[in-house]
């Protein structure tokens, strides 16, 4: 074999296996192409298609996940979150230390990007206290409080912030709505760290990085107006613009590394539930279902098609946006595919104990249902 094939072969097995790990960490984007391209043969493209489309949604998610990212490689959530560390003294502590700056971070830059920040934060910890032992434990409790936490605010999961702008629900309502499964969800996590032993910890370890003030005063700045933009105080495309030409000239890094995939998703989905609105069958079938019971309807659908694409695709046929609210937000727990970071948790676990994978999904099953059952049956008794 000449040289130049062997290396065109090479090059085609590279990029096979770039596009193998992009479908598997984007599996749900694909399910929502595909469900999008089925649909299309029974509605055909028309100009209709147009108004499936929640631009505002797209838009604030954009420029949320670009500051945030801009926050990120200035490290400002990872030392932020290093300097409480280091105040904690005990294993216990620990926990809940780390459960609730995951919990806390998820309402103020969305539950994956909280996933991304704070979990290899969780596993220094661990690595450097000799308590790997508990690594699973910690992970699936952070992913949990990565979920719930981020129910509070309109920002702090997708599914939220398309609802919230969808339905065109008042903040105060939006939050007087999601308050008691949120302080549920804190009660139940807090009682999980009481399980982990409160040992005496020594983390001495010291970090070389450094923020930069004029750098973290002007991203917070850009962050604040993206949550008015959120909040409906100042307009979107007047938000888009700025933040985006901000990052252009400051930190074009933070606009590459937005998760796109997130935003196509929605894309696909949103084609995916218009074209299903408009099939008289199936939406008699909806009607039918939601009519009977919207929090549970949405709830079970979490388990098997994620929260986000269950929030866009049931918000077509009801108008009872407090029990979808409550059954998307509380459904991200439950199976590994209930929520986009759960998958994201279970990666980054498997990359690192590539052996222990089986007894992660056991636990991570256990422990989810519990609080998937729990919060199910508190929002049917008392939330509603």
């Amino acid at each position: 074999m000449s040289f130049v094939r062997r290396l065109k072969n090479l090059t085609f097995k590279k990029l096979l296996r770039k596009g193998r790990r992009f479908a598997k960490k984007n599996v749900v984007m694909f399910v929502a192409l595909l469900a999008a391209v089925v649909t299309c043969f029974f509605v055909p493209p028309d100009r209709e298609y147009l108004s499936y489309f929640d631009t505002k949604t797209l838009a604030c998610l954009f420029i949320t996940l670009a500051v945030v990212c801009a926050l990120r490689n200035i490290k400002f959530f990872t030392i932020l979150a290093r300097k409480l560390v280091l105040l904690t003294g005990t294993l216990r502590t620990l926990f809940i230390m780390l459960i609730c700056i995951t919990f806390i971070g998820s309402m103020l830059i969305a539950n994956d990007m909280a996933l991304i920040t704070f979990l290899p934060l969780g596993y220094f910890a661990l690595s450097v206290t000799k308590k790997e032992k508990y690594m699973a434990y910690l992970f699936i409790l952070q992913n949990i409080s990565a979920n719930l936490g981020g129910m509070l605010t309109p920002f702090g999961n997708p599914q939220n912030l398309y609802l919230y702008s969808y339905y065109n629900i008042e903040t105060a309502e939006f939050c007087s709505i999601m308050l008691k499964p949120f302080l549920l969800a804190i009660a139940m996590l807090i009682l999980c760290c009481f399980f982990v032993k409160n040992e005496k910890l020594n983390i001495n370890e010291k970090f070389p990085e450094k923020l930069s003030v004029k750098r973290t005063v002007l991203y917070l700045l850009l962050f604040a107006v993206s949550l008015l933009v959120v909040f409906r105080v100042v307009p979107v495309l007047a938000g888009l613009v700025l933040i985006t030409a901000v990052l252009l000239i400051v930190d074009r890094d933070s606009l590459l590394m937005v998760d796109y995939p997130l935003l196509l998703t929605f894309f696909f989905f949103f084609i995916f539930a218009g074209n299903l609105a408009r099939i008289e069958e199936v939406k008699e079938f909806f009607n039918i279902l939601l009519n009977l019971d919207t929090l549970l309807v949405s709830v079970l659908s979490c388990q098997f098609i994620s929260n986000v694409p269950t929030a866009i695709l049931l918000s077509q046929f009801t108008t009872d946006y407090y029990s979808l609210l409550l059954g998307v937000n509380i459904g991200g727990t439950g199976t590994l595919i209930a929520s986009l970071a759960s998958l994201i948790t279970f990666s980054e676990f498997k990359i690192l104990y590539p052996n222990c994978s089986k007894r992660y999904l056991i636990l991570f099953t256990v422990i989810n249902f519990a609080f998937l059952i729990v919060m199910t049956v508190c929002a049917k008794l008392f939330f509603i």
